[in-house]
């Protein structure tokens, strides 16, 4: 089945619409576990892979409770996400679709297929990344910008109204406004241009939501993150996707191991959403030549 005729069958299956229209609407919905589907017993799995996983890279065990159970620090000046933080108050493991199955799985969800192809285009809808944020109490978080910004803002303006990039974010822990939830402004993916301040953070509210939910929302959506104050650990999975022309933020068509992509529950889905097949870009000749007759 196409991806195409998939994402129709699924907004009806499930009974999407009102999903979206708050996409339409405000540029962000929040799915609960039982519309998307995926199983809670499966998330407990996932939230111990990653404290596995955080306990590995940092030197440090976590706990849900108390967070990094030994103090941390950046051993060189950090960057991106973190640029700017005093000490750190969350970190970034990345390329998760090669370390566990359960990942794959996530990734392939096909509520989350669904409204990232209503959002991008049925058939041209692709990876762009999967990554987890581990993130505890602190109270600089992104400092007083709260991070806000678009995820399309490095693509070239005037934005239309379809996505150029959009994205899932998993609430593996409950989200609320003083545990460091999702910040975001209502609309603002209809304003087609980049986070503008101080109007981004006046107008930021927050996105509460349940454990297991699915927050969806458009690549212009301006969105950040307000510091956590509560003690603890919050931990999410944010799936990227992107248009096929955008390029992706992880090498997934060019060096994601063609075994592992089999091993999913849609192995078809899962390489066509990776670019497998994509005739661009190309590593060979793929243009017939013409030849003399002999």
């Amino acid at each position: 089945m196409s991806v195409s005729s998939r994402t129709s069958e699924v907004i009806k299956n499930y009974a999407l619409e009102k999903y979206l229209l708050e996409l339409e609407v405000n540029g962000l919905t929040v799915v609960p576990p039982e519309v998307h589907g995926f199983p809670l017993e499966a998330i407990d799995q996932i939230v111990e892979l990653l404290l596995d996983y955080a306990e590995a890279m940092t030197g440090s065990s976590f706990s849900l409770d108390q967070g990094p159970e030994r103090p941390l620090y950046f051993a060189e000046e950090p960057s991106g996400l973190t640029k700017g933080a005093r000490e750190p108050g969350q970190f970034l493991i990345q390329q998760l679709a090669h370390k566990h199955r359960l990942f794959r799985d996530l990734a392939i969800n096909p509520v989350a297929v669904g409204l990232m192809g209503c959002l991008i285009g049925h058939k041209e809808v692709r990876f762009s990344s999967h990554n987890s944020f581990i993130k505890w109490q602190g109270d600089f978080g992104y400092g007083p910008s709260l991070g806000m910004h678009a995820d399309q803002t490095a693509q070239p303006l005037p934005w239309g109204r379809t996505a150029l990039t959009s994205n899932t974010n998993w609430c593996l822990t409950e989200y609320s406004s003083g545990g460091g939830c999702l910040a975001y402004v209502p609309g603002s993916h209809r304003y087609g241009t980049p986070a503008q301040f101080p109007r981004a953070v006046k107008q930021a509210v927050p996105v509460e939501a349940a454990k297991g939910s699915m927050i969806a929302f458009h690549g212009a959506t301006w969105h950040g993150a307000f510091p956590k104050k509560t003690p603890g650990l919050r931990l999410s999975i944010a799936n990227y996707y992107r248009h096929q022309s955008v390029t992706s933020q992880e090498d997934l068509s060019g060096s994601f191991p063609c075994d592992l992509a089999e091993d999913c529950h849609d192995a078809a889905l899962f390489k066509t959403l990776c670019g497998f097949n994509d005739i661009f870009p190309y590593k060979q000749q793929s243009e017939k030549v013409p030849r003399i007759s002999s």
